[in-house]
């Protein structure tokens, strides 16, 4: 398929939590946790038999680090002497299935609950010569508490090659960090898990867990501030693209626009005019000022090209869409762009024709750090110039009008809290699985507004 091109794939270290989004979506894609800890396991107990190590100790922890280091185990014992301390406690999911299976396979596995219980195994420490460090990985958070502290310290005075998970636990100095699908810092060899390109190069439900949540003591407006500027030729446009935003997330809405309608959640600015004139820019400059995002072109019409220019010029994160895409082309210090084909012609002078791959190309040539481009289509192609991400989401009912205005509104309201590229890719998602879900009800006579109803629950409700 045309989307399969490993030069999509960032090979930059990955946050751990951008980590955890991948495999998610990984999940998605029909790879599960557990098949994805059997590939890292047998990955780790593959990199320590090139030591040839005679008898090798295993540092487990309770999370899926440990989990890791559980199935490295059940490998290396058909080849050499193991023995496995496991910091006691609850364990969930992969993680304990793991152990269970391990716990039948022969292998000496001593449950650690405090400093002695270390002490007591301090000969396993100095006949090792290979200990695998799967204590923490991405887990790690503060100091070190008891007895991992201790652990750390025996292994550090242990004269053995330490070999560490994914991440060393800190205070541990490995010799080598197997890195599992791609390093989180200084990963000295790295392992593929069967985690699929597509998992990284397509969004998808892990994507909505690079979303910041708002603290507990947020106060009014933390959540954003959008200000929205079109109508005029179109007048229900701004009001979809501001209910979007809400919906996203933003705290407070205001629509400037020709035409007042009753939406009393949002905030109307009136303008001077029919539409959106020379007399209302300085007005729009001073609220573009205050704005976190600033939404210009739905429903506005071209007279008022020179207005969007104005504003954008003054405002420090804009979403460009619709009419607004259109030469000279308005841009703040961040923009995003959300043309479809045509206006994607319009603006960049070449049309996005062609396979995905031939289409991405140009996507990635119109992007930059400062200014990244979502091409709606039947798939989506957002690019920041360097990275490029496919979205797959969506129904054939969503040709209707108002869904442009409903994406671009979801992406300022992201915007708000998430950098461009990131926002414009969750925007995608959501809005596209809105659009499925809408259609299930009601099909072909689905309108832009029903999108609404699901927004919010893709965005932040448990069960996506």
């Amino acid at each position: 398929m045309p989307y399969r091109t490993s030069e999509w794939v960032d090979e930059r270290p990955v946050t751990p939590r951008l980590m955890q989004a991948i495999e998610r979506n990984a999940v998605a894609l029909g790879v599960s946790t557990l098949q994805m800890m059997e590939s890292a396991g047998k990955a780790l107990a593959d990199r320590a038999l090139i030591e040839a190590p005679a008898h090798v100790l295993l540092l487990c922890g309770r999370g899926n680090n440990g989990g890791d280091g559980f199935v490295a185990a059940r490998y290396l014992a058909r080849h050499t002497e193991v023995t496995c301390l496991a910091l006691s406690g609850e364990r969930e999911g992969d993680a304990a299935a793991n152990l269970h299976a391990l716990r039948r396979c022969g292998v000496p596995i001593h449950e650690i609950t405090c400093r002695d219980d270390l002490l007591v195994h301090d000969p396993l420490f100095s006949s090792a010569d290979l200990i695998i460090d799967a204590l923490i990985g991405t887990g790690s958070a503060g100091p070190l508490r008891e007895p991992v502290a201790t652990c750390v310290r025996m292994a550090g005075e242990s004269d053995a090659f330490i070999l560490s998970a994914d991440l060393p636990t800190p205070g541990i100095s490995p010799d080598c960090i197997l890195a599992f699908h791609r390093s989180k810092g200084d990963a000295t060899d790295v392992a593929d898990i069967g985690i699929p390109i597509e998992a990284e190069c397509c969004t998808g439900p892990g994507d909505l867990l690079l979303i910041p949540a708002k603290q507990r003591g947020a106060h009014k407006g933390a959540g954003g501030k959008v200000l929205v500027i079109g109508g005029g030729p179109y007048q229900g446009a701004p009001y979809l693209a501001g209910l979007a935003a809400l919906r996203a997330g933003a705290d407070i809405v205001r629509v400037a626009t020709p035409h007042p309608l009753d939406y009393p959640d949002l905030i109307h600015l009136p303008v001077a005019g029919g539409v959106i004139g020379d007399a209302d820019t300085e007005m729009l400059i001073t609220h573009a000022e205050e704005a976190d995002v600033v939404l210009i072109g739905p429903g506005m019409g071209s007279r008022s090209h020179g207005v969007a220019i104005r504003v954008a010029e003054a405002a420090r994160r804009v979403v460009i869409d619709a009419d607004a895409l259109r030469l000279p082309l308005p841009a703040g210090k961040e923009t995003i762009y959300t043309p479809h084909a045509g206006e994607f012609e319009r603006i960049f002078g070449r049309s996005p024709d062609g396979r995905s791959r031939q289409k991405a190309a140009l996507v990635s040539a119109a992007a930059s750090e400062a200014r990244v481009v979502l091409l709606k289509g039947k798939t989506d192609i957002i690019s920041d110039g360097g990275r490029v991400r496919l979205n797959r989401t969506g129904h054939p009912a969503m040709t209707v009008g108002g869904t442009g205005d409903i994406l671009a509104g979801v992406a300022a309201g992201l915007f708000c809290r998430m950098p461009a590229f990131e926002a414009a890719c969750v925007a995608a998602y959501a809005n596209g699985v809105a659009g499925e879900s809408a259609a299930e009800g009601v099909g072909d006579g689905m309108i832009a507004g029903d999108l609404l109803l699901f927004i919010a629950r893709i965005l932040y409700g448990e069960s996506y």
